[in-house]
C-alpha cells in the first residue's frame, strides 16, 4: 500500500467524490486504491480504470496524465487538438499564468467534443473549482476528473481496435506510475 495516496481504498474514493458513481459502474471495496484499479484493468469493463484514476489523482496530475496520454496519439489527432495539447502543457508549466488560463478556456469552449478538448474542459474546471465551492448554492458542474476521463476515452476510441486494450493497459500504468509518484511528493 502506497502510504502517501490521498485516497487509500477504493472506498475512500468513492466516499469523497460522489461523482465517480455516476461515471463506473463498479462497485467500490476497501481493496487498496492501486490494486482496486489494477483489478479494474482485467475486469468486464477495463475502461472504468481509467475513470478510476481520472478520480484518483489530484486534478492537476489528472490533467497532465490525460496530456501525456493523448500525447502518445498524436497521429490519430486532428490539428486542433494538437493545438490544444500545446495550450494544456503550458498552463501544466505555468497554472497561475493569467493569459495561459486565458488560451485553455478559449480552447475548451471551442474544442468540447474533440479529446484534447475535453482536457482543457478539465482545466477550466479545476480552475473554477474554488469558484463553485464558494458559491455552494447552486449546481456544480462535473469535476475535472470526469473531462479528464472524457478526454482519454475519447483518445481511446480512435485506436485500433486490435490495439486498444494494451494502450488502455499502458495508460493505466502511466497513471498508476503517476498516483504513485503524487504520494510519494505527498508522504
Amino acid at each position: 500500500m502506497v502510504n502517501g495516496l490521498q485516497f487509500q481504498t477504493a472506498r475512500d474514493l468513492f466516499a469523497a467524490n460522489s461523482a465517480v458513481a455516476r461515471d463506473m459502474t463498479a462497485v467500490p471495496t476497501d481493496q487498496p486504491s492501486l490494486e482496486f484499479c489494477r483489478r479494474l484493468m482485467v475486469g468486464r469493463i477495463p475502461e472504468e480504470a481509467i475513470t478510476f484514476c481520472a478520480y484518483l489523482l489530484p486534478d492537476r496530475a489528472a490533467i497532465w496524465w490525460g496530456h501525456e496520454c493523448l500525447g502518445h496519439l498524436t497521429e490519430l489527432l486532428e490539428e486542433q487538438d494538437l493545438e490544444t495539447l500545446a495550450l494544456i502543457q503550458d498552463w501544466v508549466g505555468e497554472p497561475g499564468n493569467a493569459s495561459r488560463r486565458a488560451a485553455v478556456a478559449e480552447a475548451a469552449m471551442a474544442r468540447q467534443q474533440s479529446p484534447a478538448g475535453w482536457i482543457a474542459l478539465a482545466v477550466q474546471r479545476h480552475v473554477n473549482g474554488a469558484a463553485d465551492q464558494a458559491n455552494a448554492s447552486r449546481l456544480r458542474p462535473l469535476p475535472a476528473a470526469h473531462a479528464v476521463n472524457a478526454g482519454i476515452l475519447a483518445g481511446l476510441a480512435r485506436v485500433a481496435v486490435a490495439d486498444r486494450f494494451s494502450v488502455l493497459t499502458a495508460f493505466v500504468e502511466m497513471g498508476i506510475h503517476l498516483a504513485e509518484t503524487e504520494a510519494l511528493r505527498r508522504a
